[in-house]
């Protein structure tokens, strides 16, 4: 008789033999190194067997452990020692095979999707393919793959049209990558160029765009970079555009991308303070997505351009936008105490949230979108636009709830609390201090818990004020709140909440005749207060103290204080100056018109360096607006 046919292997079986043999070559030194060994796998293994790869070498992985398991006898447990060495090369040259072979394939899906679209809309497949919200990211691996794949698509295309389209992407992620590396050396030299001033802050500072524009060779990019170190509006210049060069918007959106993630990472590494860190980070999120929402707007605008690029392109620049928002909202450490207040320029801050409003608008009600509207709404509460800044947080309010966000309902509550606090809303303070307090402790919001007891204590000081007369009794809940609060907020370094609690404070104690202690708290309050550059307490803590000092009877130090308060709290718009303003006409009275305007004169130099000399020149027209407005000095 025959022999009968030989069944087949499967292809379990055959990498079964594959794994041996390799282990036996690397014992034989015929296979040296785990590189020798990754491109044996490259030319071998067989597409989508990936699977089939991994549970064969790990069944040849166990047989050779129990081999070495079993071994009493010397030499034979040196040989299993060997193999076992062997099987660790072939395992870390699998994992670099399995690595490489995931990046190839993602960049494969991204161009097919990018092939898939309409030839029209390729550039903004091209942005949603590179959207770095989507898993796995795309890095510079991915990029450069996907630049060669590009390359070598178009070369087999019969449209000379839709070729060029292709090259022009991979020219502009190639410049992309180029000109970031160009940057690379000066991401942030200009932080100690501008004797460590991060350009965030509203003195003029050069910031890195003018560092930025003299370094870079390519037009578009340069172009922004010089209008961003004087302060305008990238509209202007997707506005002024004739016709668009692909390559040069692909080159932008990702050295724009490289940029903010590369001082995302360095911000991220510095101490928390008022000019780095954490508070640094989320301006450099909203500046970059600010320059997106321009150019969008710009291209809407464009008069030079079709209808159909100018809708298109506005299209892409505010996806971009929305891109970094939902990034920036997506980090663990997403600053729902912290706002973004001025551009990289130095200067005031510009229409934000104008520019920002179409990519918001474009997001649906997601976790996301409550966070960014809750930081913008920080941001603008601290300009004092205080009525815009109720409407984010309640919008904020009712999403956060929606999504079953609790940290940032709890925030919105607190920031709506805080507002109400400034505006003298006292009673609805407290209500939404209480809420946040409660809805802290059951989850363990330590930070929403510091910053609730911090508005709910100071909302009961003022409204134990608010009576003709307030025992210490009555002051004792409110100043335990304020004291836990404290406490709590510089266990988590949260500056903001200590300067609220120290004011607080320090106004309970003026409250209940206790200058001394009163005078401690708001002292400490006001050097955190200018650290942080917190206005609206820093105006309250002088006001304040110059109550503490009346009662002290330092007459001098007391009309410092009170002037400084009217003029801080006027310039805040809050009905709180012609408390202050009552003082100093007190103040007035009692030293005499002669000796009250020779203490201004003798502490002139102090009121410019904190208000200038045109606030200097304003303080004898409040004085006298509070006169002519008929209210009497209580």
């Amino acid at each position: 008789m025959s022999d009968p046919v030989s069944k087949p292997l499967t292809t379990y079986e055959r990498y079964l033999i594959f794994v041996e043999r390799i282990i036996l070559n690397i014992n034989n030194g015929k296979l040296l190194s785990k590189e020798h060994v990754y491109r044996i796998l490259s030319e071998s293994l067989e597409s989508g067997t990936g699977e089939i790869f991994e549970r064969s070498l790990a069944e040849h992985s166990n047989l050779l452990q129990a081999n070495f398991d079993a071994q009493t006898d010397t030499v034979k447990q040196a040989k299993a020692t060997q193999s076992l060495r062997a099987m660790k090369i072939l395992k870390d040259a699998w994992e670099q095979w399995q690595t490489n072979y995931q990046v190839q394939d993602t960049c494969a899906r991204g161009l097919q999707r990018i092939l898939d679209a309409e030839a029209q809309d390729r550039l903004l497949t091209l942005i949603q393919v590179l959207d770095p919200n989507h898993t796995p990211v795309f890095e510079r691996q991915h990029l450069q793959i996907l630049t060669e794949l590009l390359q070598k698509t178009a070369e087999t295309l019969v449209d000379d049209s839709e070729a060029f389209q292709l090259r022009q992407f991979a020219i502009g992620l190639t410049r992309g990558l180029a000109s970031f590396d160009l940057l690379e050396g000066f991401l942030v030299s200009w932080l100690y160029a501008s004797q460590r001033q991060v350009g965030f802050e509203r003195t003029k500072v050069a910031g890195p765009w003018q560092i930025w524009a003299q370094q870079i060779a390519s037009p578009l990019p340069k172009e922004l970079f010089a209008g961003q170190s004087l302060n305008q509006s990238a509209a202007a210049i997707a506005q002024s555009q004739r016709s668009i060069d692909i390559s040069a918007w692909v080159e932008l959106s990702i050295l724009l991308r490289y940029l903010q993630n590369g001082l995302v990472r360095w911000f991220d590494q510095q101490p928390y303070d008022a000019k780095a860190g954490l508070h640094v980070t989320g301006i450099t999120f909203v500046v970059f997505a600010m320059i997106w929402g321009e150019l969008s707007s710009g291209f809407q605008n464009a008069q030079n351009l079709s209808e159909r690029d100018r809708q298109y392109f506005a299209k892409i620049c505010f996806r971009l936008s929305l891109q970094t928002l939902r990034t920036f909202a997506q980090r663990e450490n997403f600053p729902l105490y912290g706002g973004v207040f001025a551009s990289f320029s130095g200067e005031s801050f510009r229409e934000t949230i104008n520019y920002l409003d179409q990519p918001l608008k474009e997001a649906e009600n997601t976790q996301e979108k409550a966070r960014i509207l809750t930081v913008l709404g920080y941001s603008q509460a601290w300009m004092g636009q205080h009525n815009q800044a109720i409407t984010l947080h309640q919008e904020a309010l009712t999403l956060a709830r929606e999504v079953g966000d609790q940290r940032c309902e709890i925030a919105n509550l607190n920031h709506l609390s805080r507002i109400r606090l400034i505006q003298k809303d006292f009673s609805n303070s407290e209500s939404q201090a209480q809420r946040a307090v409660i809805l802290a402790r059951q989850n363990g919001d330590r930070q929403g818990e510091a910053n609730a007891l911090a508005n709910l204590g100071y909302s009961e000081v003022m409204l134990a004020r608010q009576q003709e007369y307030v025992t210490p009794e009555e002051m004792e809940t409110p100043i335990n709140h304020l004291e836990r609060g404290q406490k709590l907020s510089e266990k988590l370094n949260d500056l903001q909440n200590q300067a609220l609690c120290w004011v607080g404070l320090g106004t309970a104690y003026v409250a209940i005749e206790q200058p001394q202690q009163a005078q401690i708290h708001l002292e400490q309050g006001l050097a955190i207060t200018q650290q942080i550059g917190d206005r609206d307490l820093q105006a309250l803590s002088h006001a304040y103290l110059g109550e503490a000092f009346y009662q002290l009877n330092q007459l001098e130090s007391a009309t410092y204080h009170a002037c400084l308060g009217m003029y801080l709290l006027e310039q805040r718009h809050s009905k709180a100056w012609q408390q202050s303003a009552a003082l100093v006409v007190i103040l007035q009275g009692k030293l005499g018109s002669e000796a009250f305007s020779n203490i201004l004169q003798q502490m002139r130099s102090q009121f410019i360096a904190l208000i200038g000399i045109d606030g200097f020149d304003h303080l004898p027209n409040l004085i006298e607006r509070y006169r002519q407005g008929d209210i009497k000095p209580s």
